[in-house]
């Protein structure tokens, strides 16, 4: 299972850095169950349309903004860690943070935990909770 779960990570990126909203759809069908769960500082989401509207609600204040990998995933079991970073504009940091997955029997992502390792400049993380 480590190559599915290693190609569910690689779609997980693609994901938050589609802006095409067939790709973005296509993305999501392969990448997450239906009632994927996503645990943030600023809120739980559930589900695919919920994930894709947090995504097109962020892209569209931070047209710019790249999702990329820091290191290469860590996968055990059902899990993986990931540590992103967020790039804007021409390449500065905007945040850094790391994903933990957890996926279902066929490899697709049911749960996400995200944490910030360095929120934006500005971003006051108890005032979401």
């Amino acid at each position: 299972m480590t190559s599915t779960y290693e190609a569910a990570v690689e779609r997980y990126v693609r994901f938050w850095n589609t802006g095409k909203p067939d790709e973005q759809q296509e993305l999501a069908a392969e990448t997450f169950t239906d009632d994927v769960r996503y645990h943030a500082v600023i809120g739980v989401f559930t589900g695919r349309q919920a994930l894709i509207d947090f995504h097109d609600q962020f892209t569209g204040h931070m047209t710019d903004a790249v999702f990329q990998r820091r290191a290469e995933p860590q996968l055990h079991h059902d899990r993986a860690r990931l540590m992103w970073e967020i790039e804007v504009g021409d390449g500065k940091s905007f945040a850094t943070g790391t994903d933990l997955l957890v996926f279902d029997a066929d490899g697709r992502i049911s749960e996400v935990t995200a944490f910030l390792d360095r929120a934006p400049e500005g971003f006051a993380p108890h005032a979401h909770h």
